[in-house]
């Protein structure tokens, strides 16, 4: 089967063919950074992930832009607040969002470019589109007349028919399926940051940073441009009325949007006490590969329910597979030498054929870590009747390393592991000694969530695994 993917340009799976193979250009919108990045958010950076790993394990060449919006609405209503620039407001953001992404195991892109380094680049689009009659002015800001661009609506469904003269939104964002003129360019207000510009002194909307940045480090068209699915209206019709009306030029190729990340059936949200960042969950003892397990375990184009059992049921089935990939590491030191087994090759064969078939099918991994656990049981049974040679279980090893270079949920080197287990016990001790119990039983707690169990003796602290 050939890669395909479903563009929600048209809502139809097509195959994939990059404009310029093997070279694959990709824009992934990435975190307003004034605050930490919750799990919902990491739901998509997570499935941009897969699709970048996957592109790669397919043999592409990834060139992935990911911008952060570090000047924005939210971004200096909070730094007002402070009474800080928006530079001190966003940097332990930026910082923790990175430790957030590496914690994950999210590969890096090629760029992070920030909005406020592209401030020329944005005034740029604007002048090309004020040349072109794309714009009119009111009250010292600049706004985009969605009337001149006639395919406004085609990614959303979403049409200007209804707008009236002059009906326009300043706010950055809007939920409302009201498509309206949006600003480009925000006349100065009092106390907030700006720059001195031909247009006067102002600052960018929120929907020009993206087209800017995407231009410059990807070109006037390039092959995905992906996002939540809450990113599709108003953000990505703009970007597209701004881009094309600008350069006259098909902007992205394959539209590609993840669906939301649910908390117990609801929508995540702070009134209701569901709302979650990544360190939240690593605070109540789950492991940061399980939480990338189930988040990768959710098909992304349906909605995926967080729930704590929801979260237990990624940790067995992780640790399933980390007790695999022992279990072929010491077969492969136990086993007798021996050639490559016909059975042996086509158990591994199939795992890996039903693994590629399921990815090729628009990223479909739930189905395509059913194989994997098929493969897992059949391999296992194989070796539970001690016929297997070191050849066999190097191979069954090759396969399983080769898939992770997607799933990446296995890469943990056991002496790391049970190093950081050795670091959480002794941290739990001293805890102990300050008599900090609430400390200790939590890190009690985190070990558990683990597999771990904690033994106290008279000669100390040991520590097993569960099964």
């Amino acid at each position: 089967m050939a890669l395909q993917f479903t563009n929600t340009m048209g809502g139809k799976k097509e195959e994939f063919h990059p404009l310029n193979p093997p070279n694959v250009g990709m824009y992934t919108c990435g975190p307003t950074v004034y605050d930490f990045a919750h799990i919902g958010n990491f739901r998509t950076y997570l499935f941009e992930d897969i699709l970048r790993r996957y592109l790669i394990y397919r043999g592409y060449r990834v060139f992935q832009v990911m911008n952060l919006t570090d000047v924005e609405d939210k971004i200096i209503r909070a730094a007002q607040s402070k009474g800080i620039s928006i530079f001190e407001h966003t940097r332990p953001y930026i910082e923790a969002f990175f430790e957030d992404l590496d914690t994950l195991r999210i590969q890096r892109a090629e760029v992070y470019p920030r909005a406020t380094d592209h401030i020329p680049e944005m005034l740029e689009i604007i002048r090309i589109l004020r040349e072109k009659g794309h714009t009119y002015e009111s009250e010292g800001s600049i706004y985009y007349r969605i009337s001149t661009f006639p395919r406004y609506g085609a990614l959303s469904g979403i049409t200007p028919d209804s707008v009236k003269v002059g009906a326009r939104v300043d706010q950055d964002e809007y939920e409302k399926e009201d498509a309206r003129d949006f600003v480009l360019w925000k006349a100065r207000k009092e106390g907030e940051h700006f720059w001195q510009t031909e247009y006067g002194e102002g600052r960018p909307g929120w929907h020009i940073e993206c087209s800017a940045m995407s231009r410059k480090y990807l070109g006037d068209t390039f092959d995905i441009h992906c996002g939540g699915e809450d990113n599709i209206f108003p953000h990505h019709e703009n970007e597209i009325a701004q881009c094309e009306a600008a350069t006259g030029k098909p902007f992205v190729k394959y539209w590609l949007h993840s669906r939301h990340l649910m908390v117990e059936g609801e929508k995540m949200s702070k009134s209701k006490g569901n709302f979650y960042t990544l360190r939240d969950l690593l605070q109540k003892g789950h492991s940061a590969l399980a939480i990338r397990y189930f988040l990768l375990s959710g098909y992304y184009r349906v909605q995926l329910n967080l729930t704590e059992d929801g979260l237990h049921a990624a940790h067995q089935a992780w640790r399933r597979l980390m007790d695999f990939r022992r279990r072929l590491v010491e077969t492969q030191e136990k086993a007798p030498e021996g050639p490559l087994s016909e059975e042996a090759r086509a158990i591994a064969e199939k795992g890996l054929r039903g693994f590629e078939e399921h990815m090729d099918d628009d990223l479909n991994t739930p189905q395509a870590l059913g194989e994997v656990f098929d493969f897992v049981r059949d391999a296992n049974r194989f070796l539970d009747r001690d016929v297997a040679t070191k050849a066999d279980a190097r191979h069954f090893l090759a396969i399983l390393m080769r898939i992770d270079t997607v799933l990446a949920v296995l890469k943990e080197e056991q002496k790391s592991f049970d190093a950081e287990i050795e670091s959480l016990i002794a941290e739990r001790q001293e805890a102990r000694k300050n008599r900090n119990w609430a400390r200790a039983d939590a890190i009690r707690d985190q070990l558990a969530a683990q597999g771990i169990v904690l033994e106290d003796t008279r000669d100390g602290v040991r520590w097993k695994r569960e099964g």
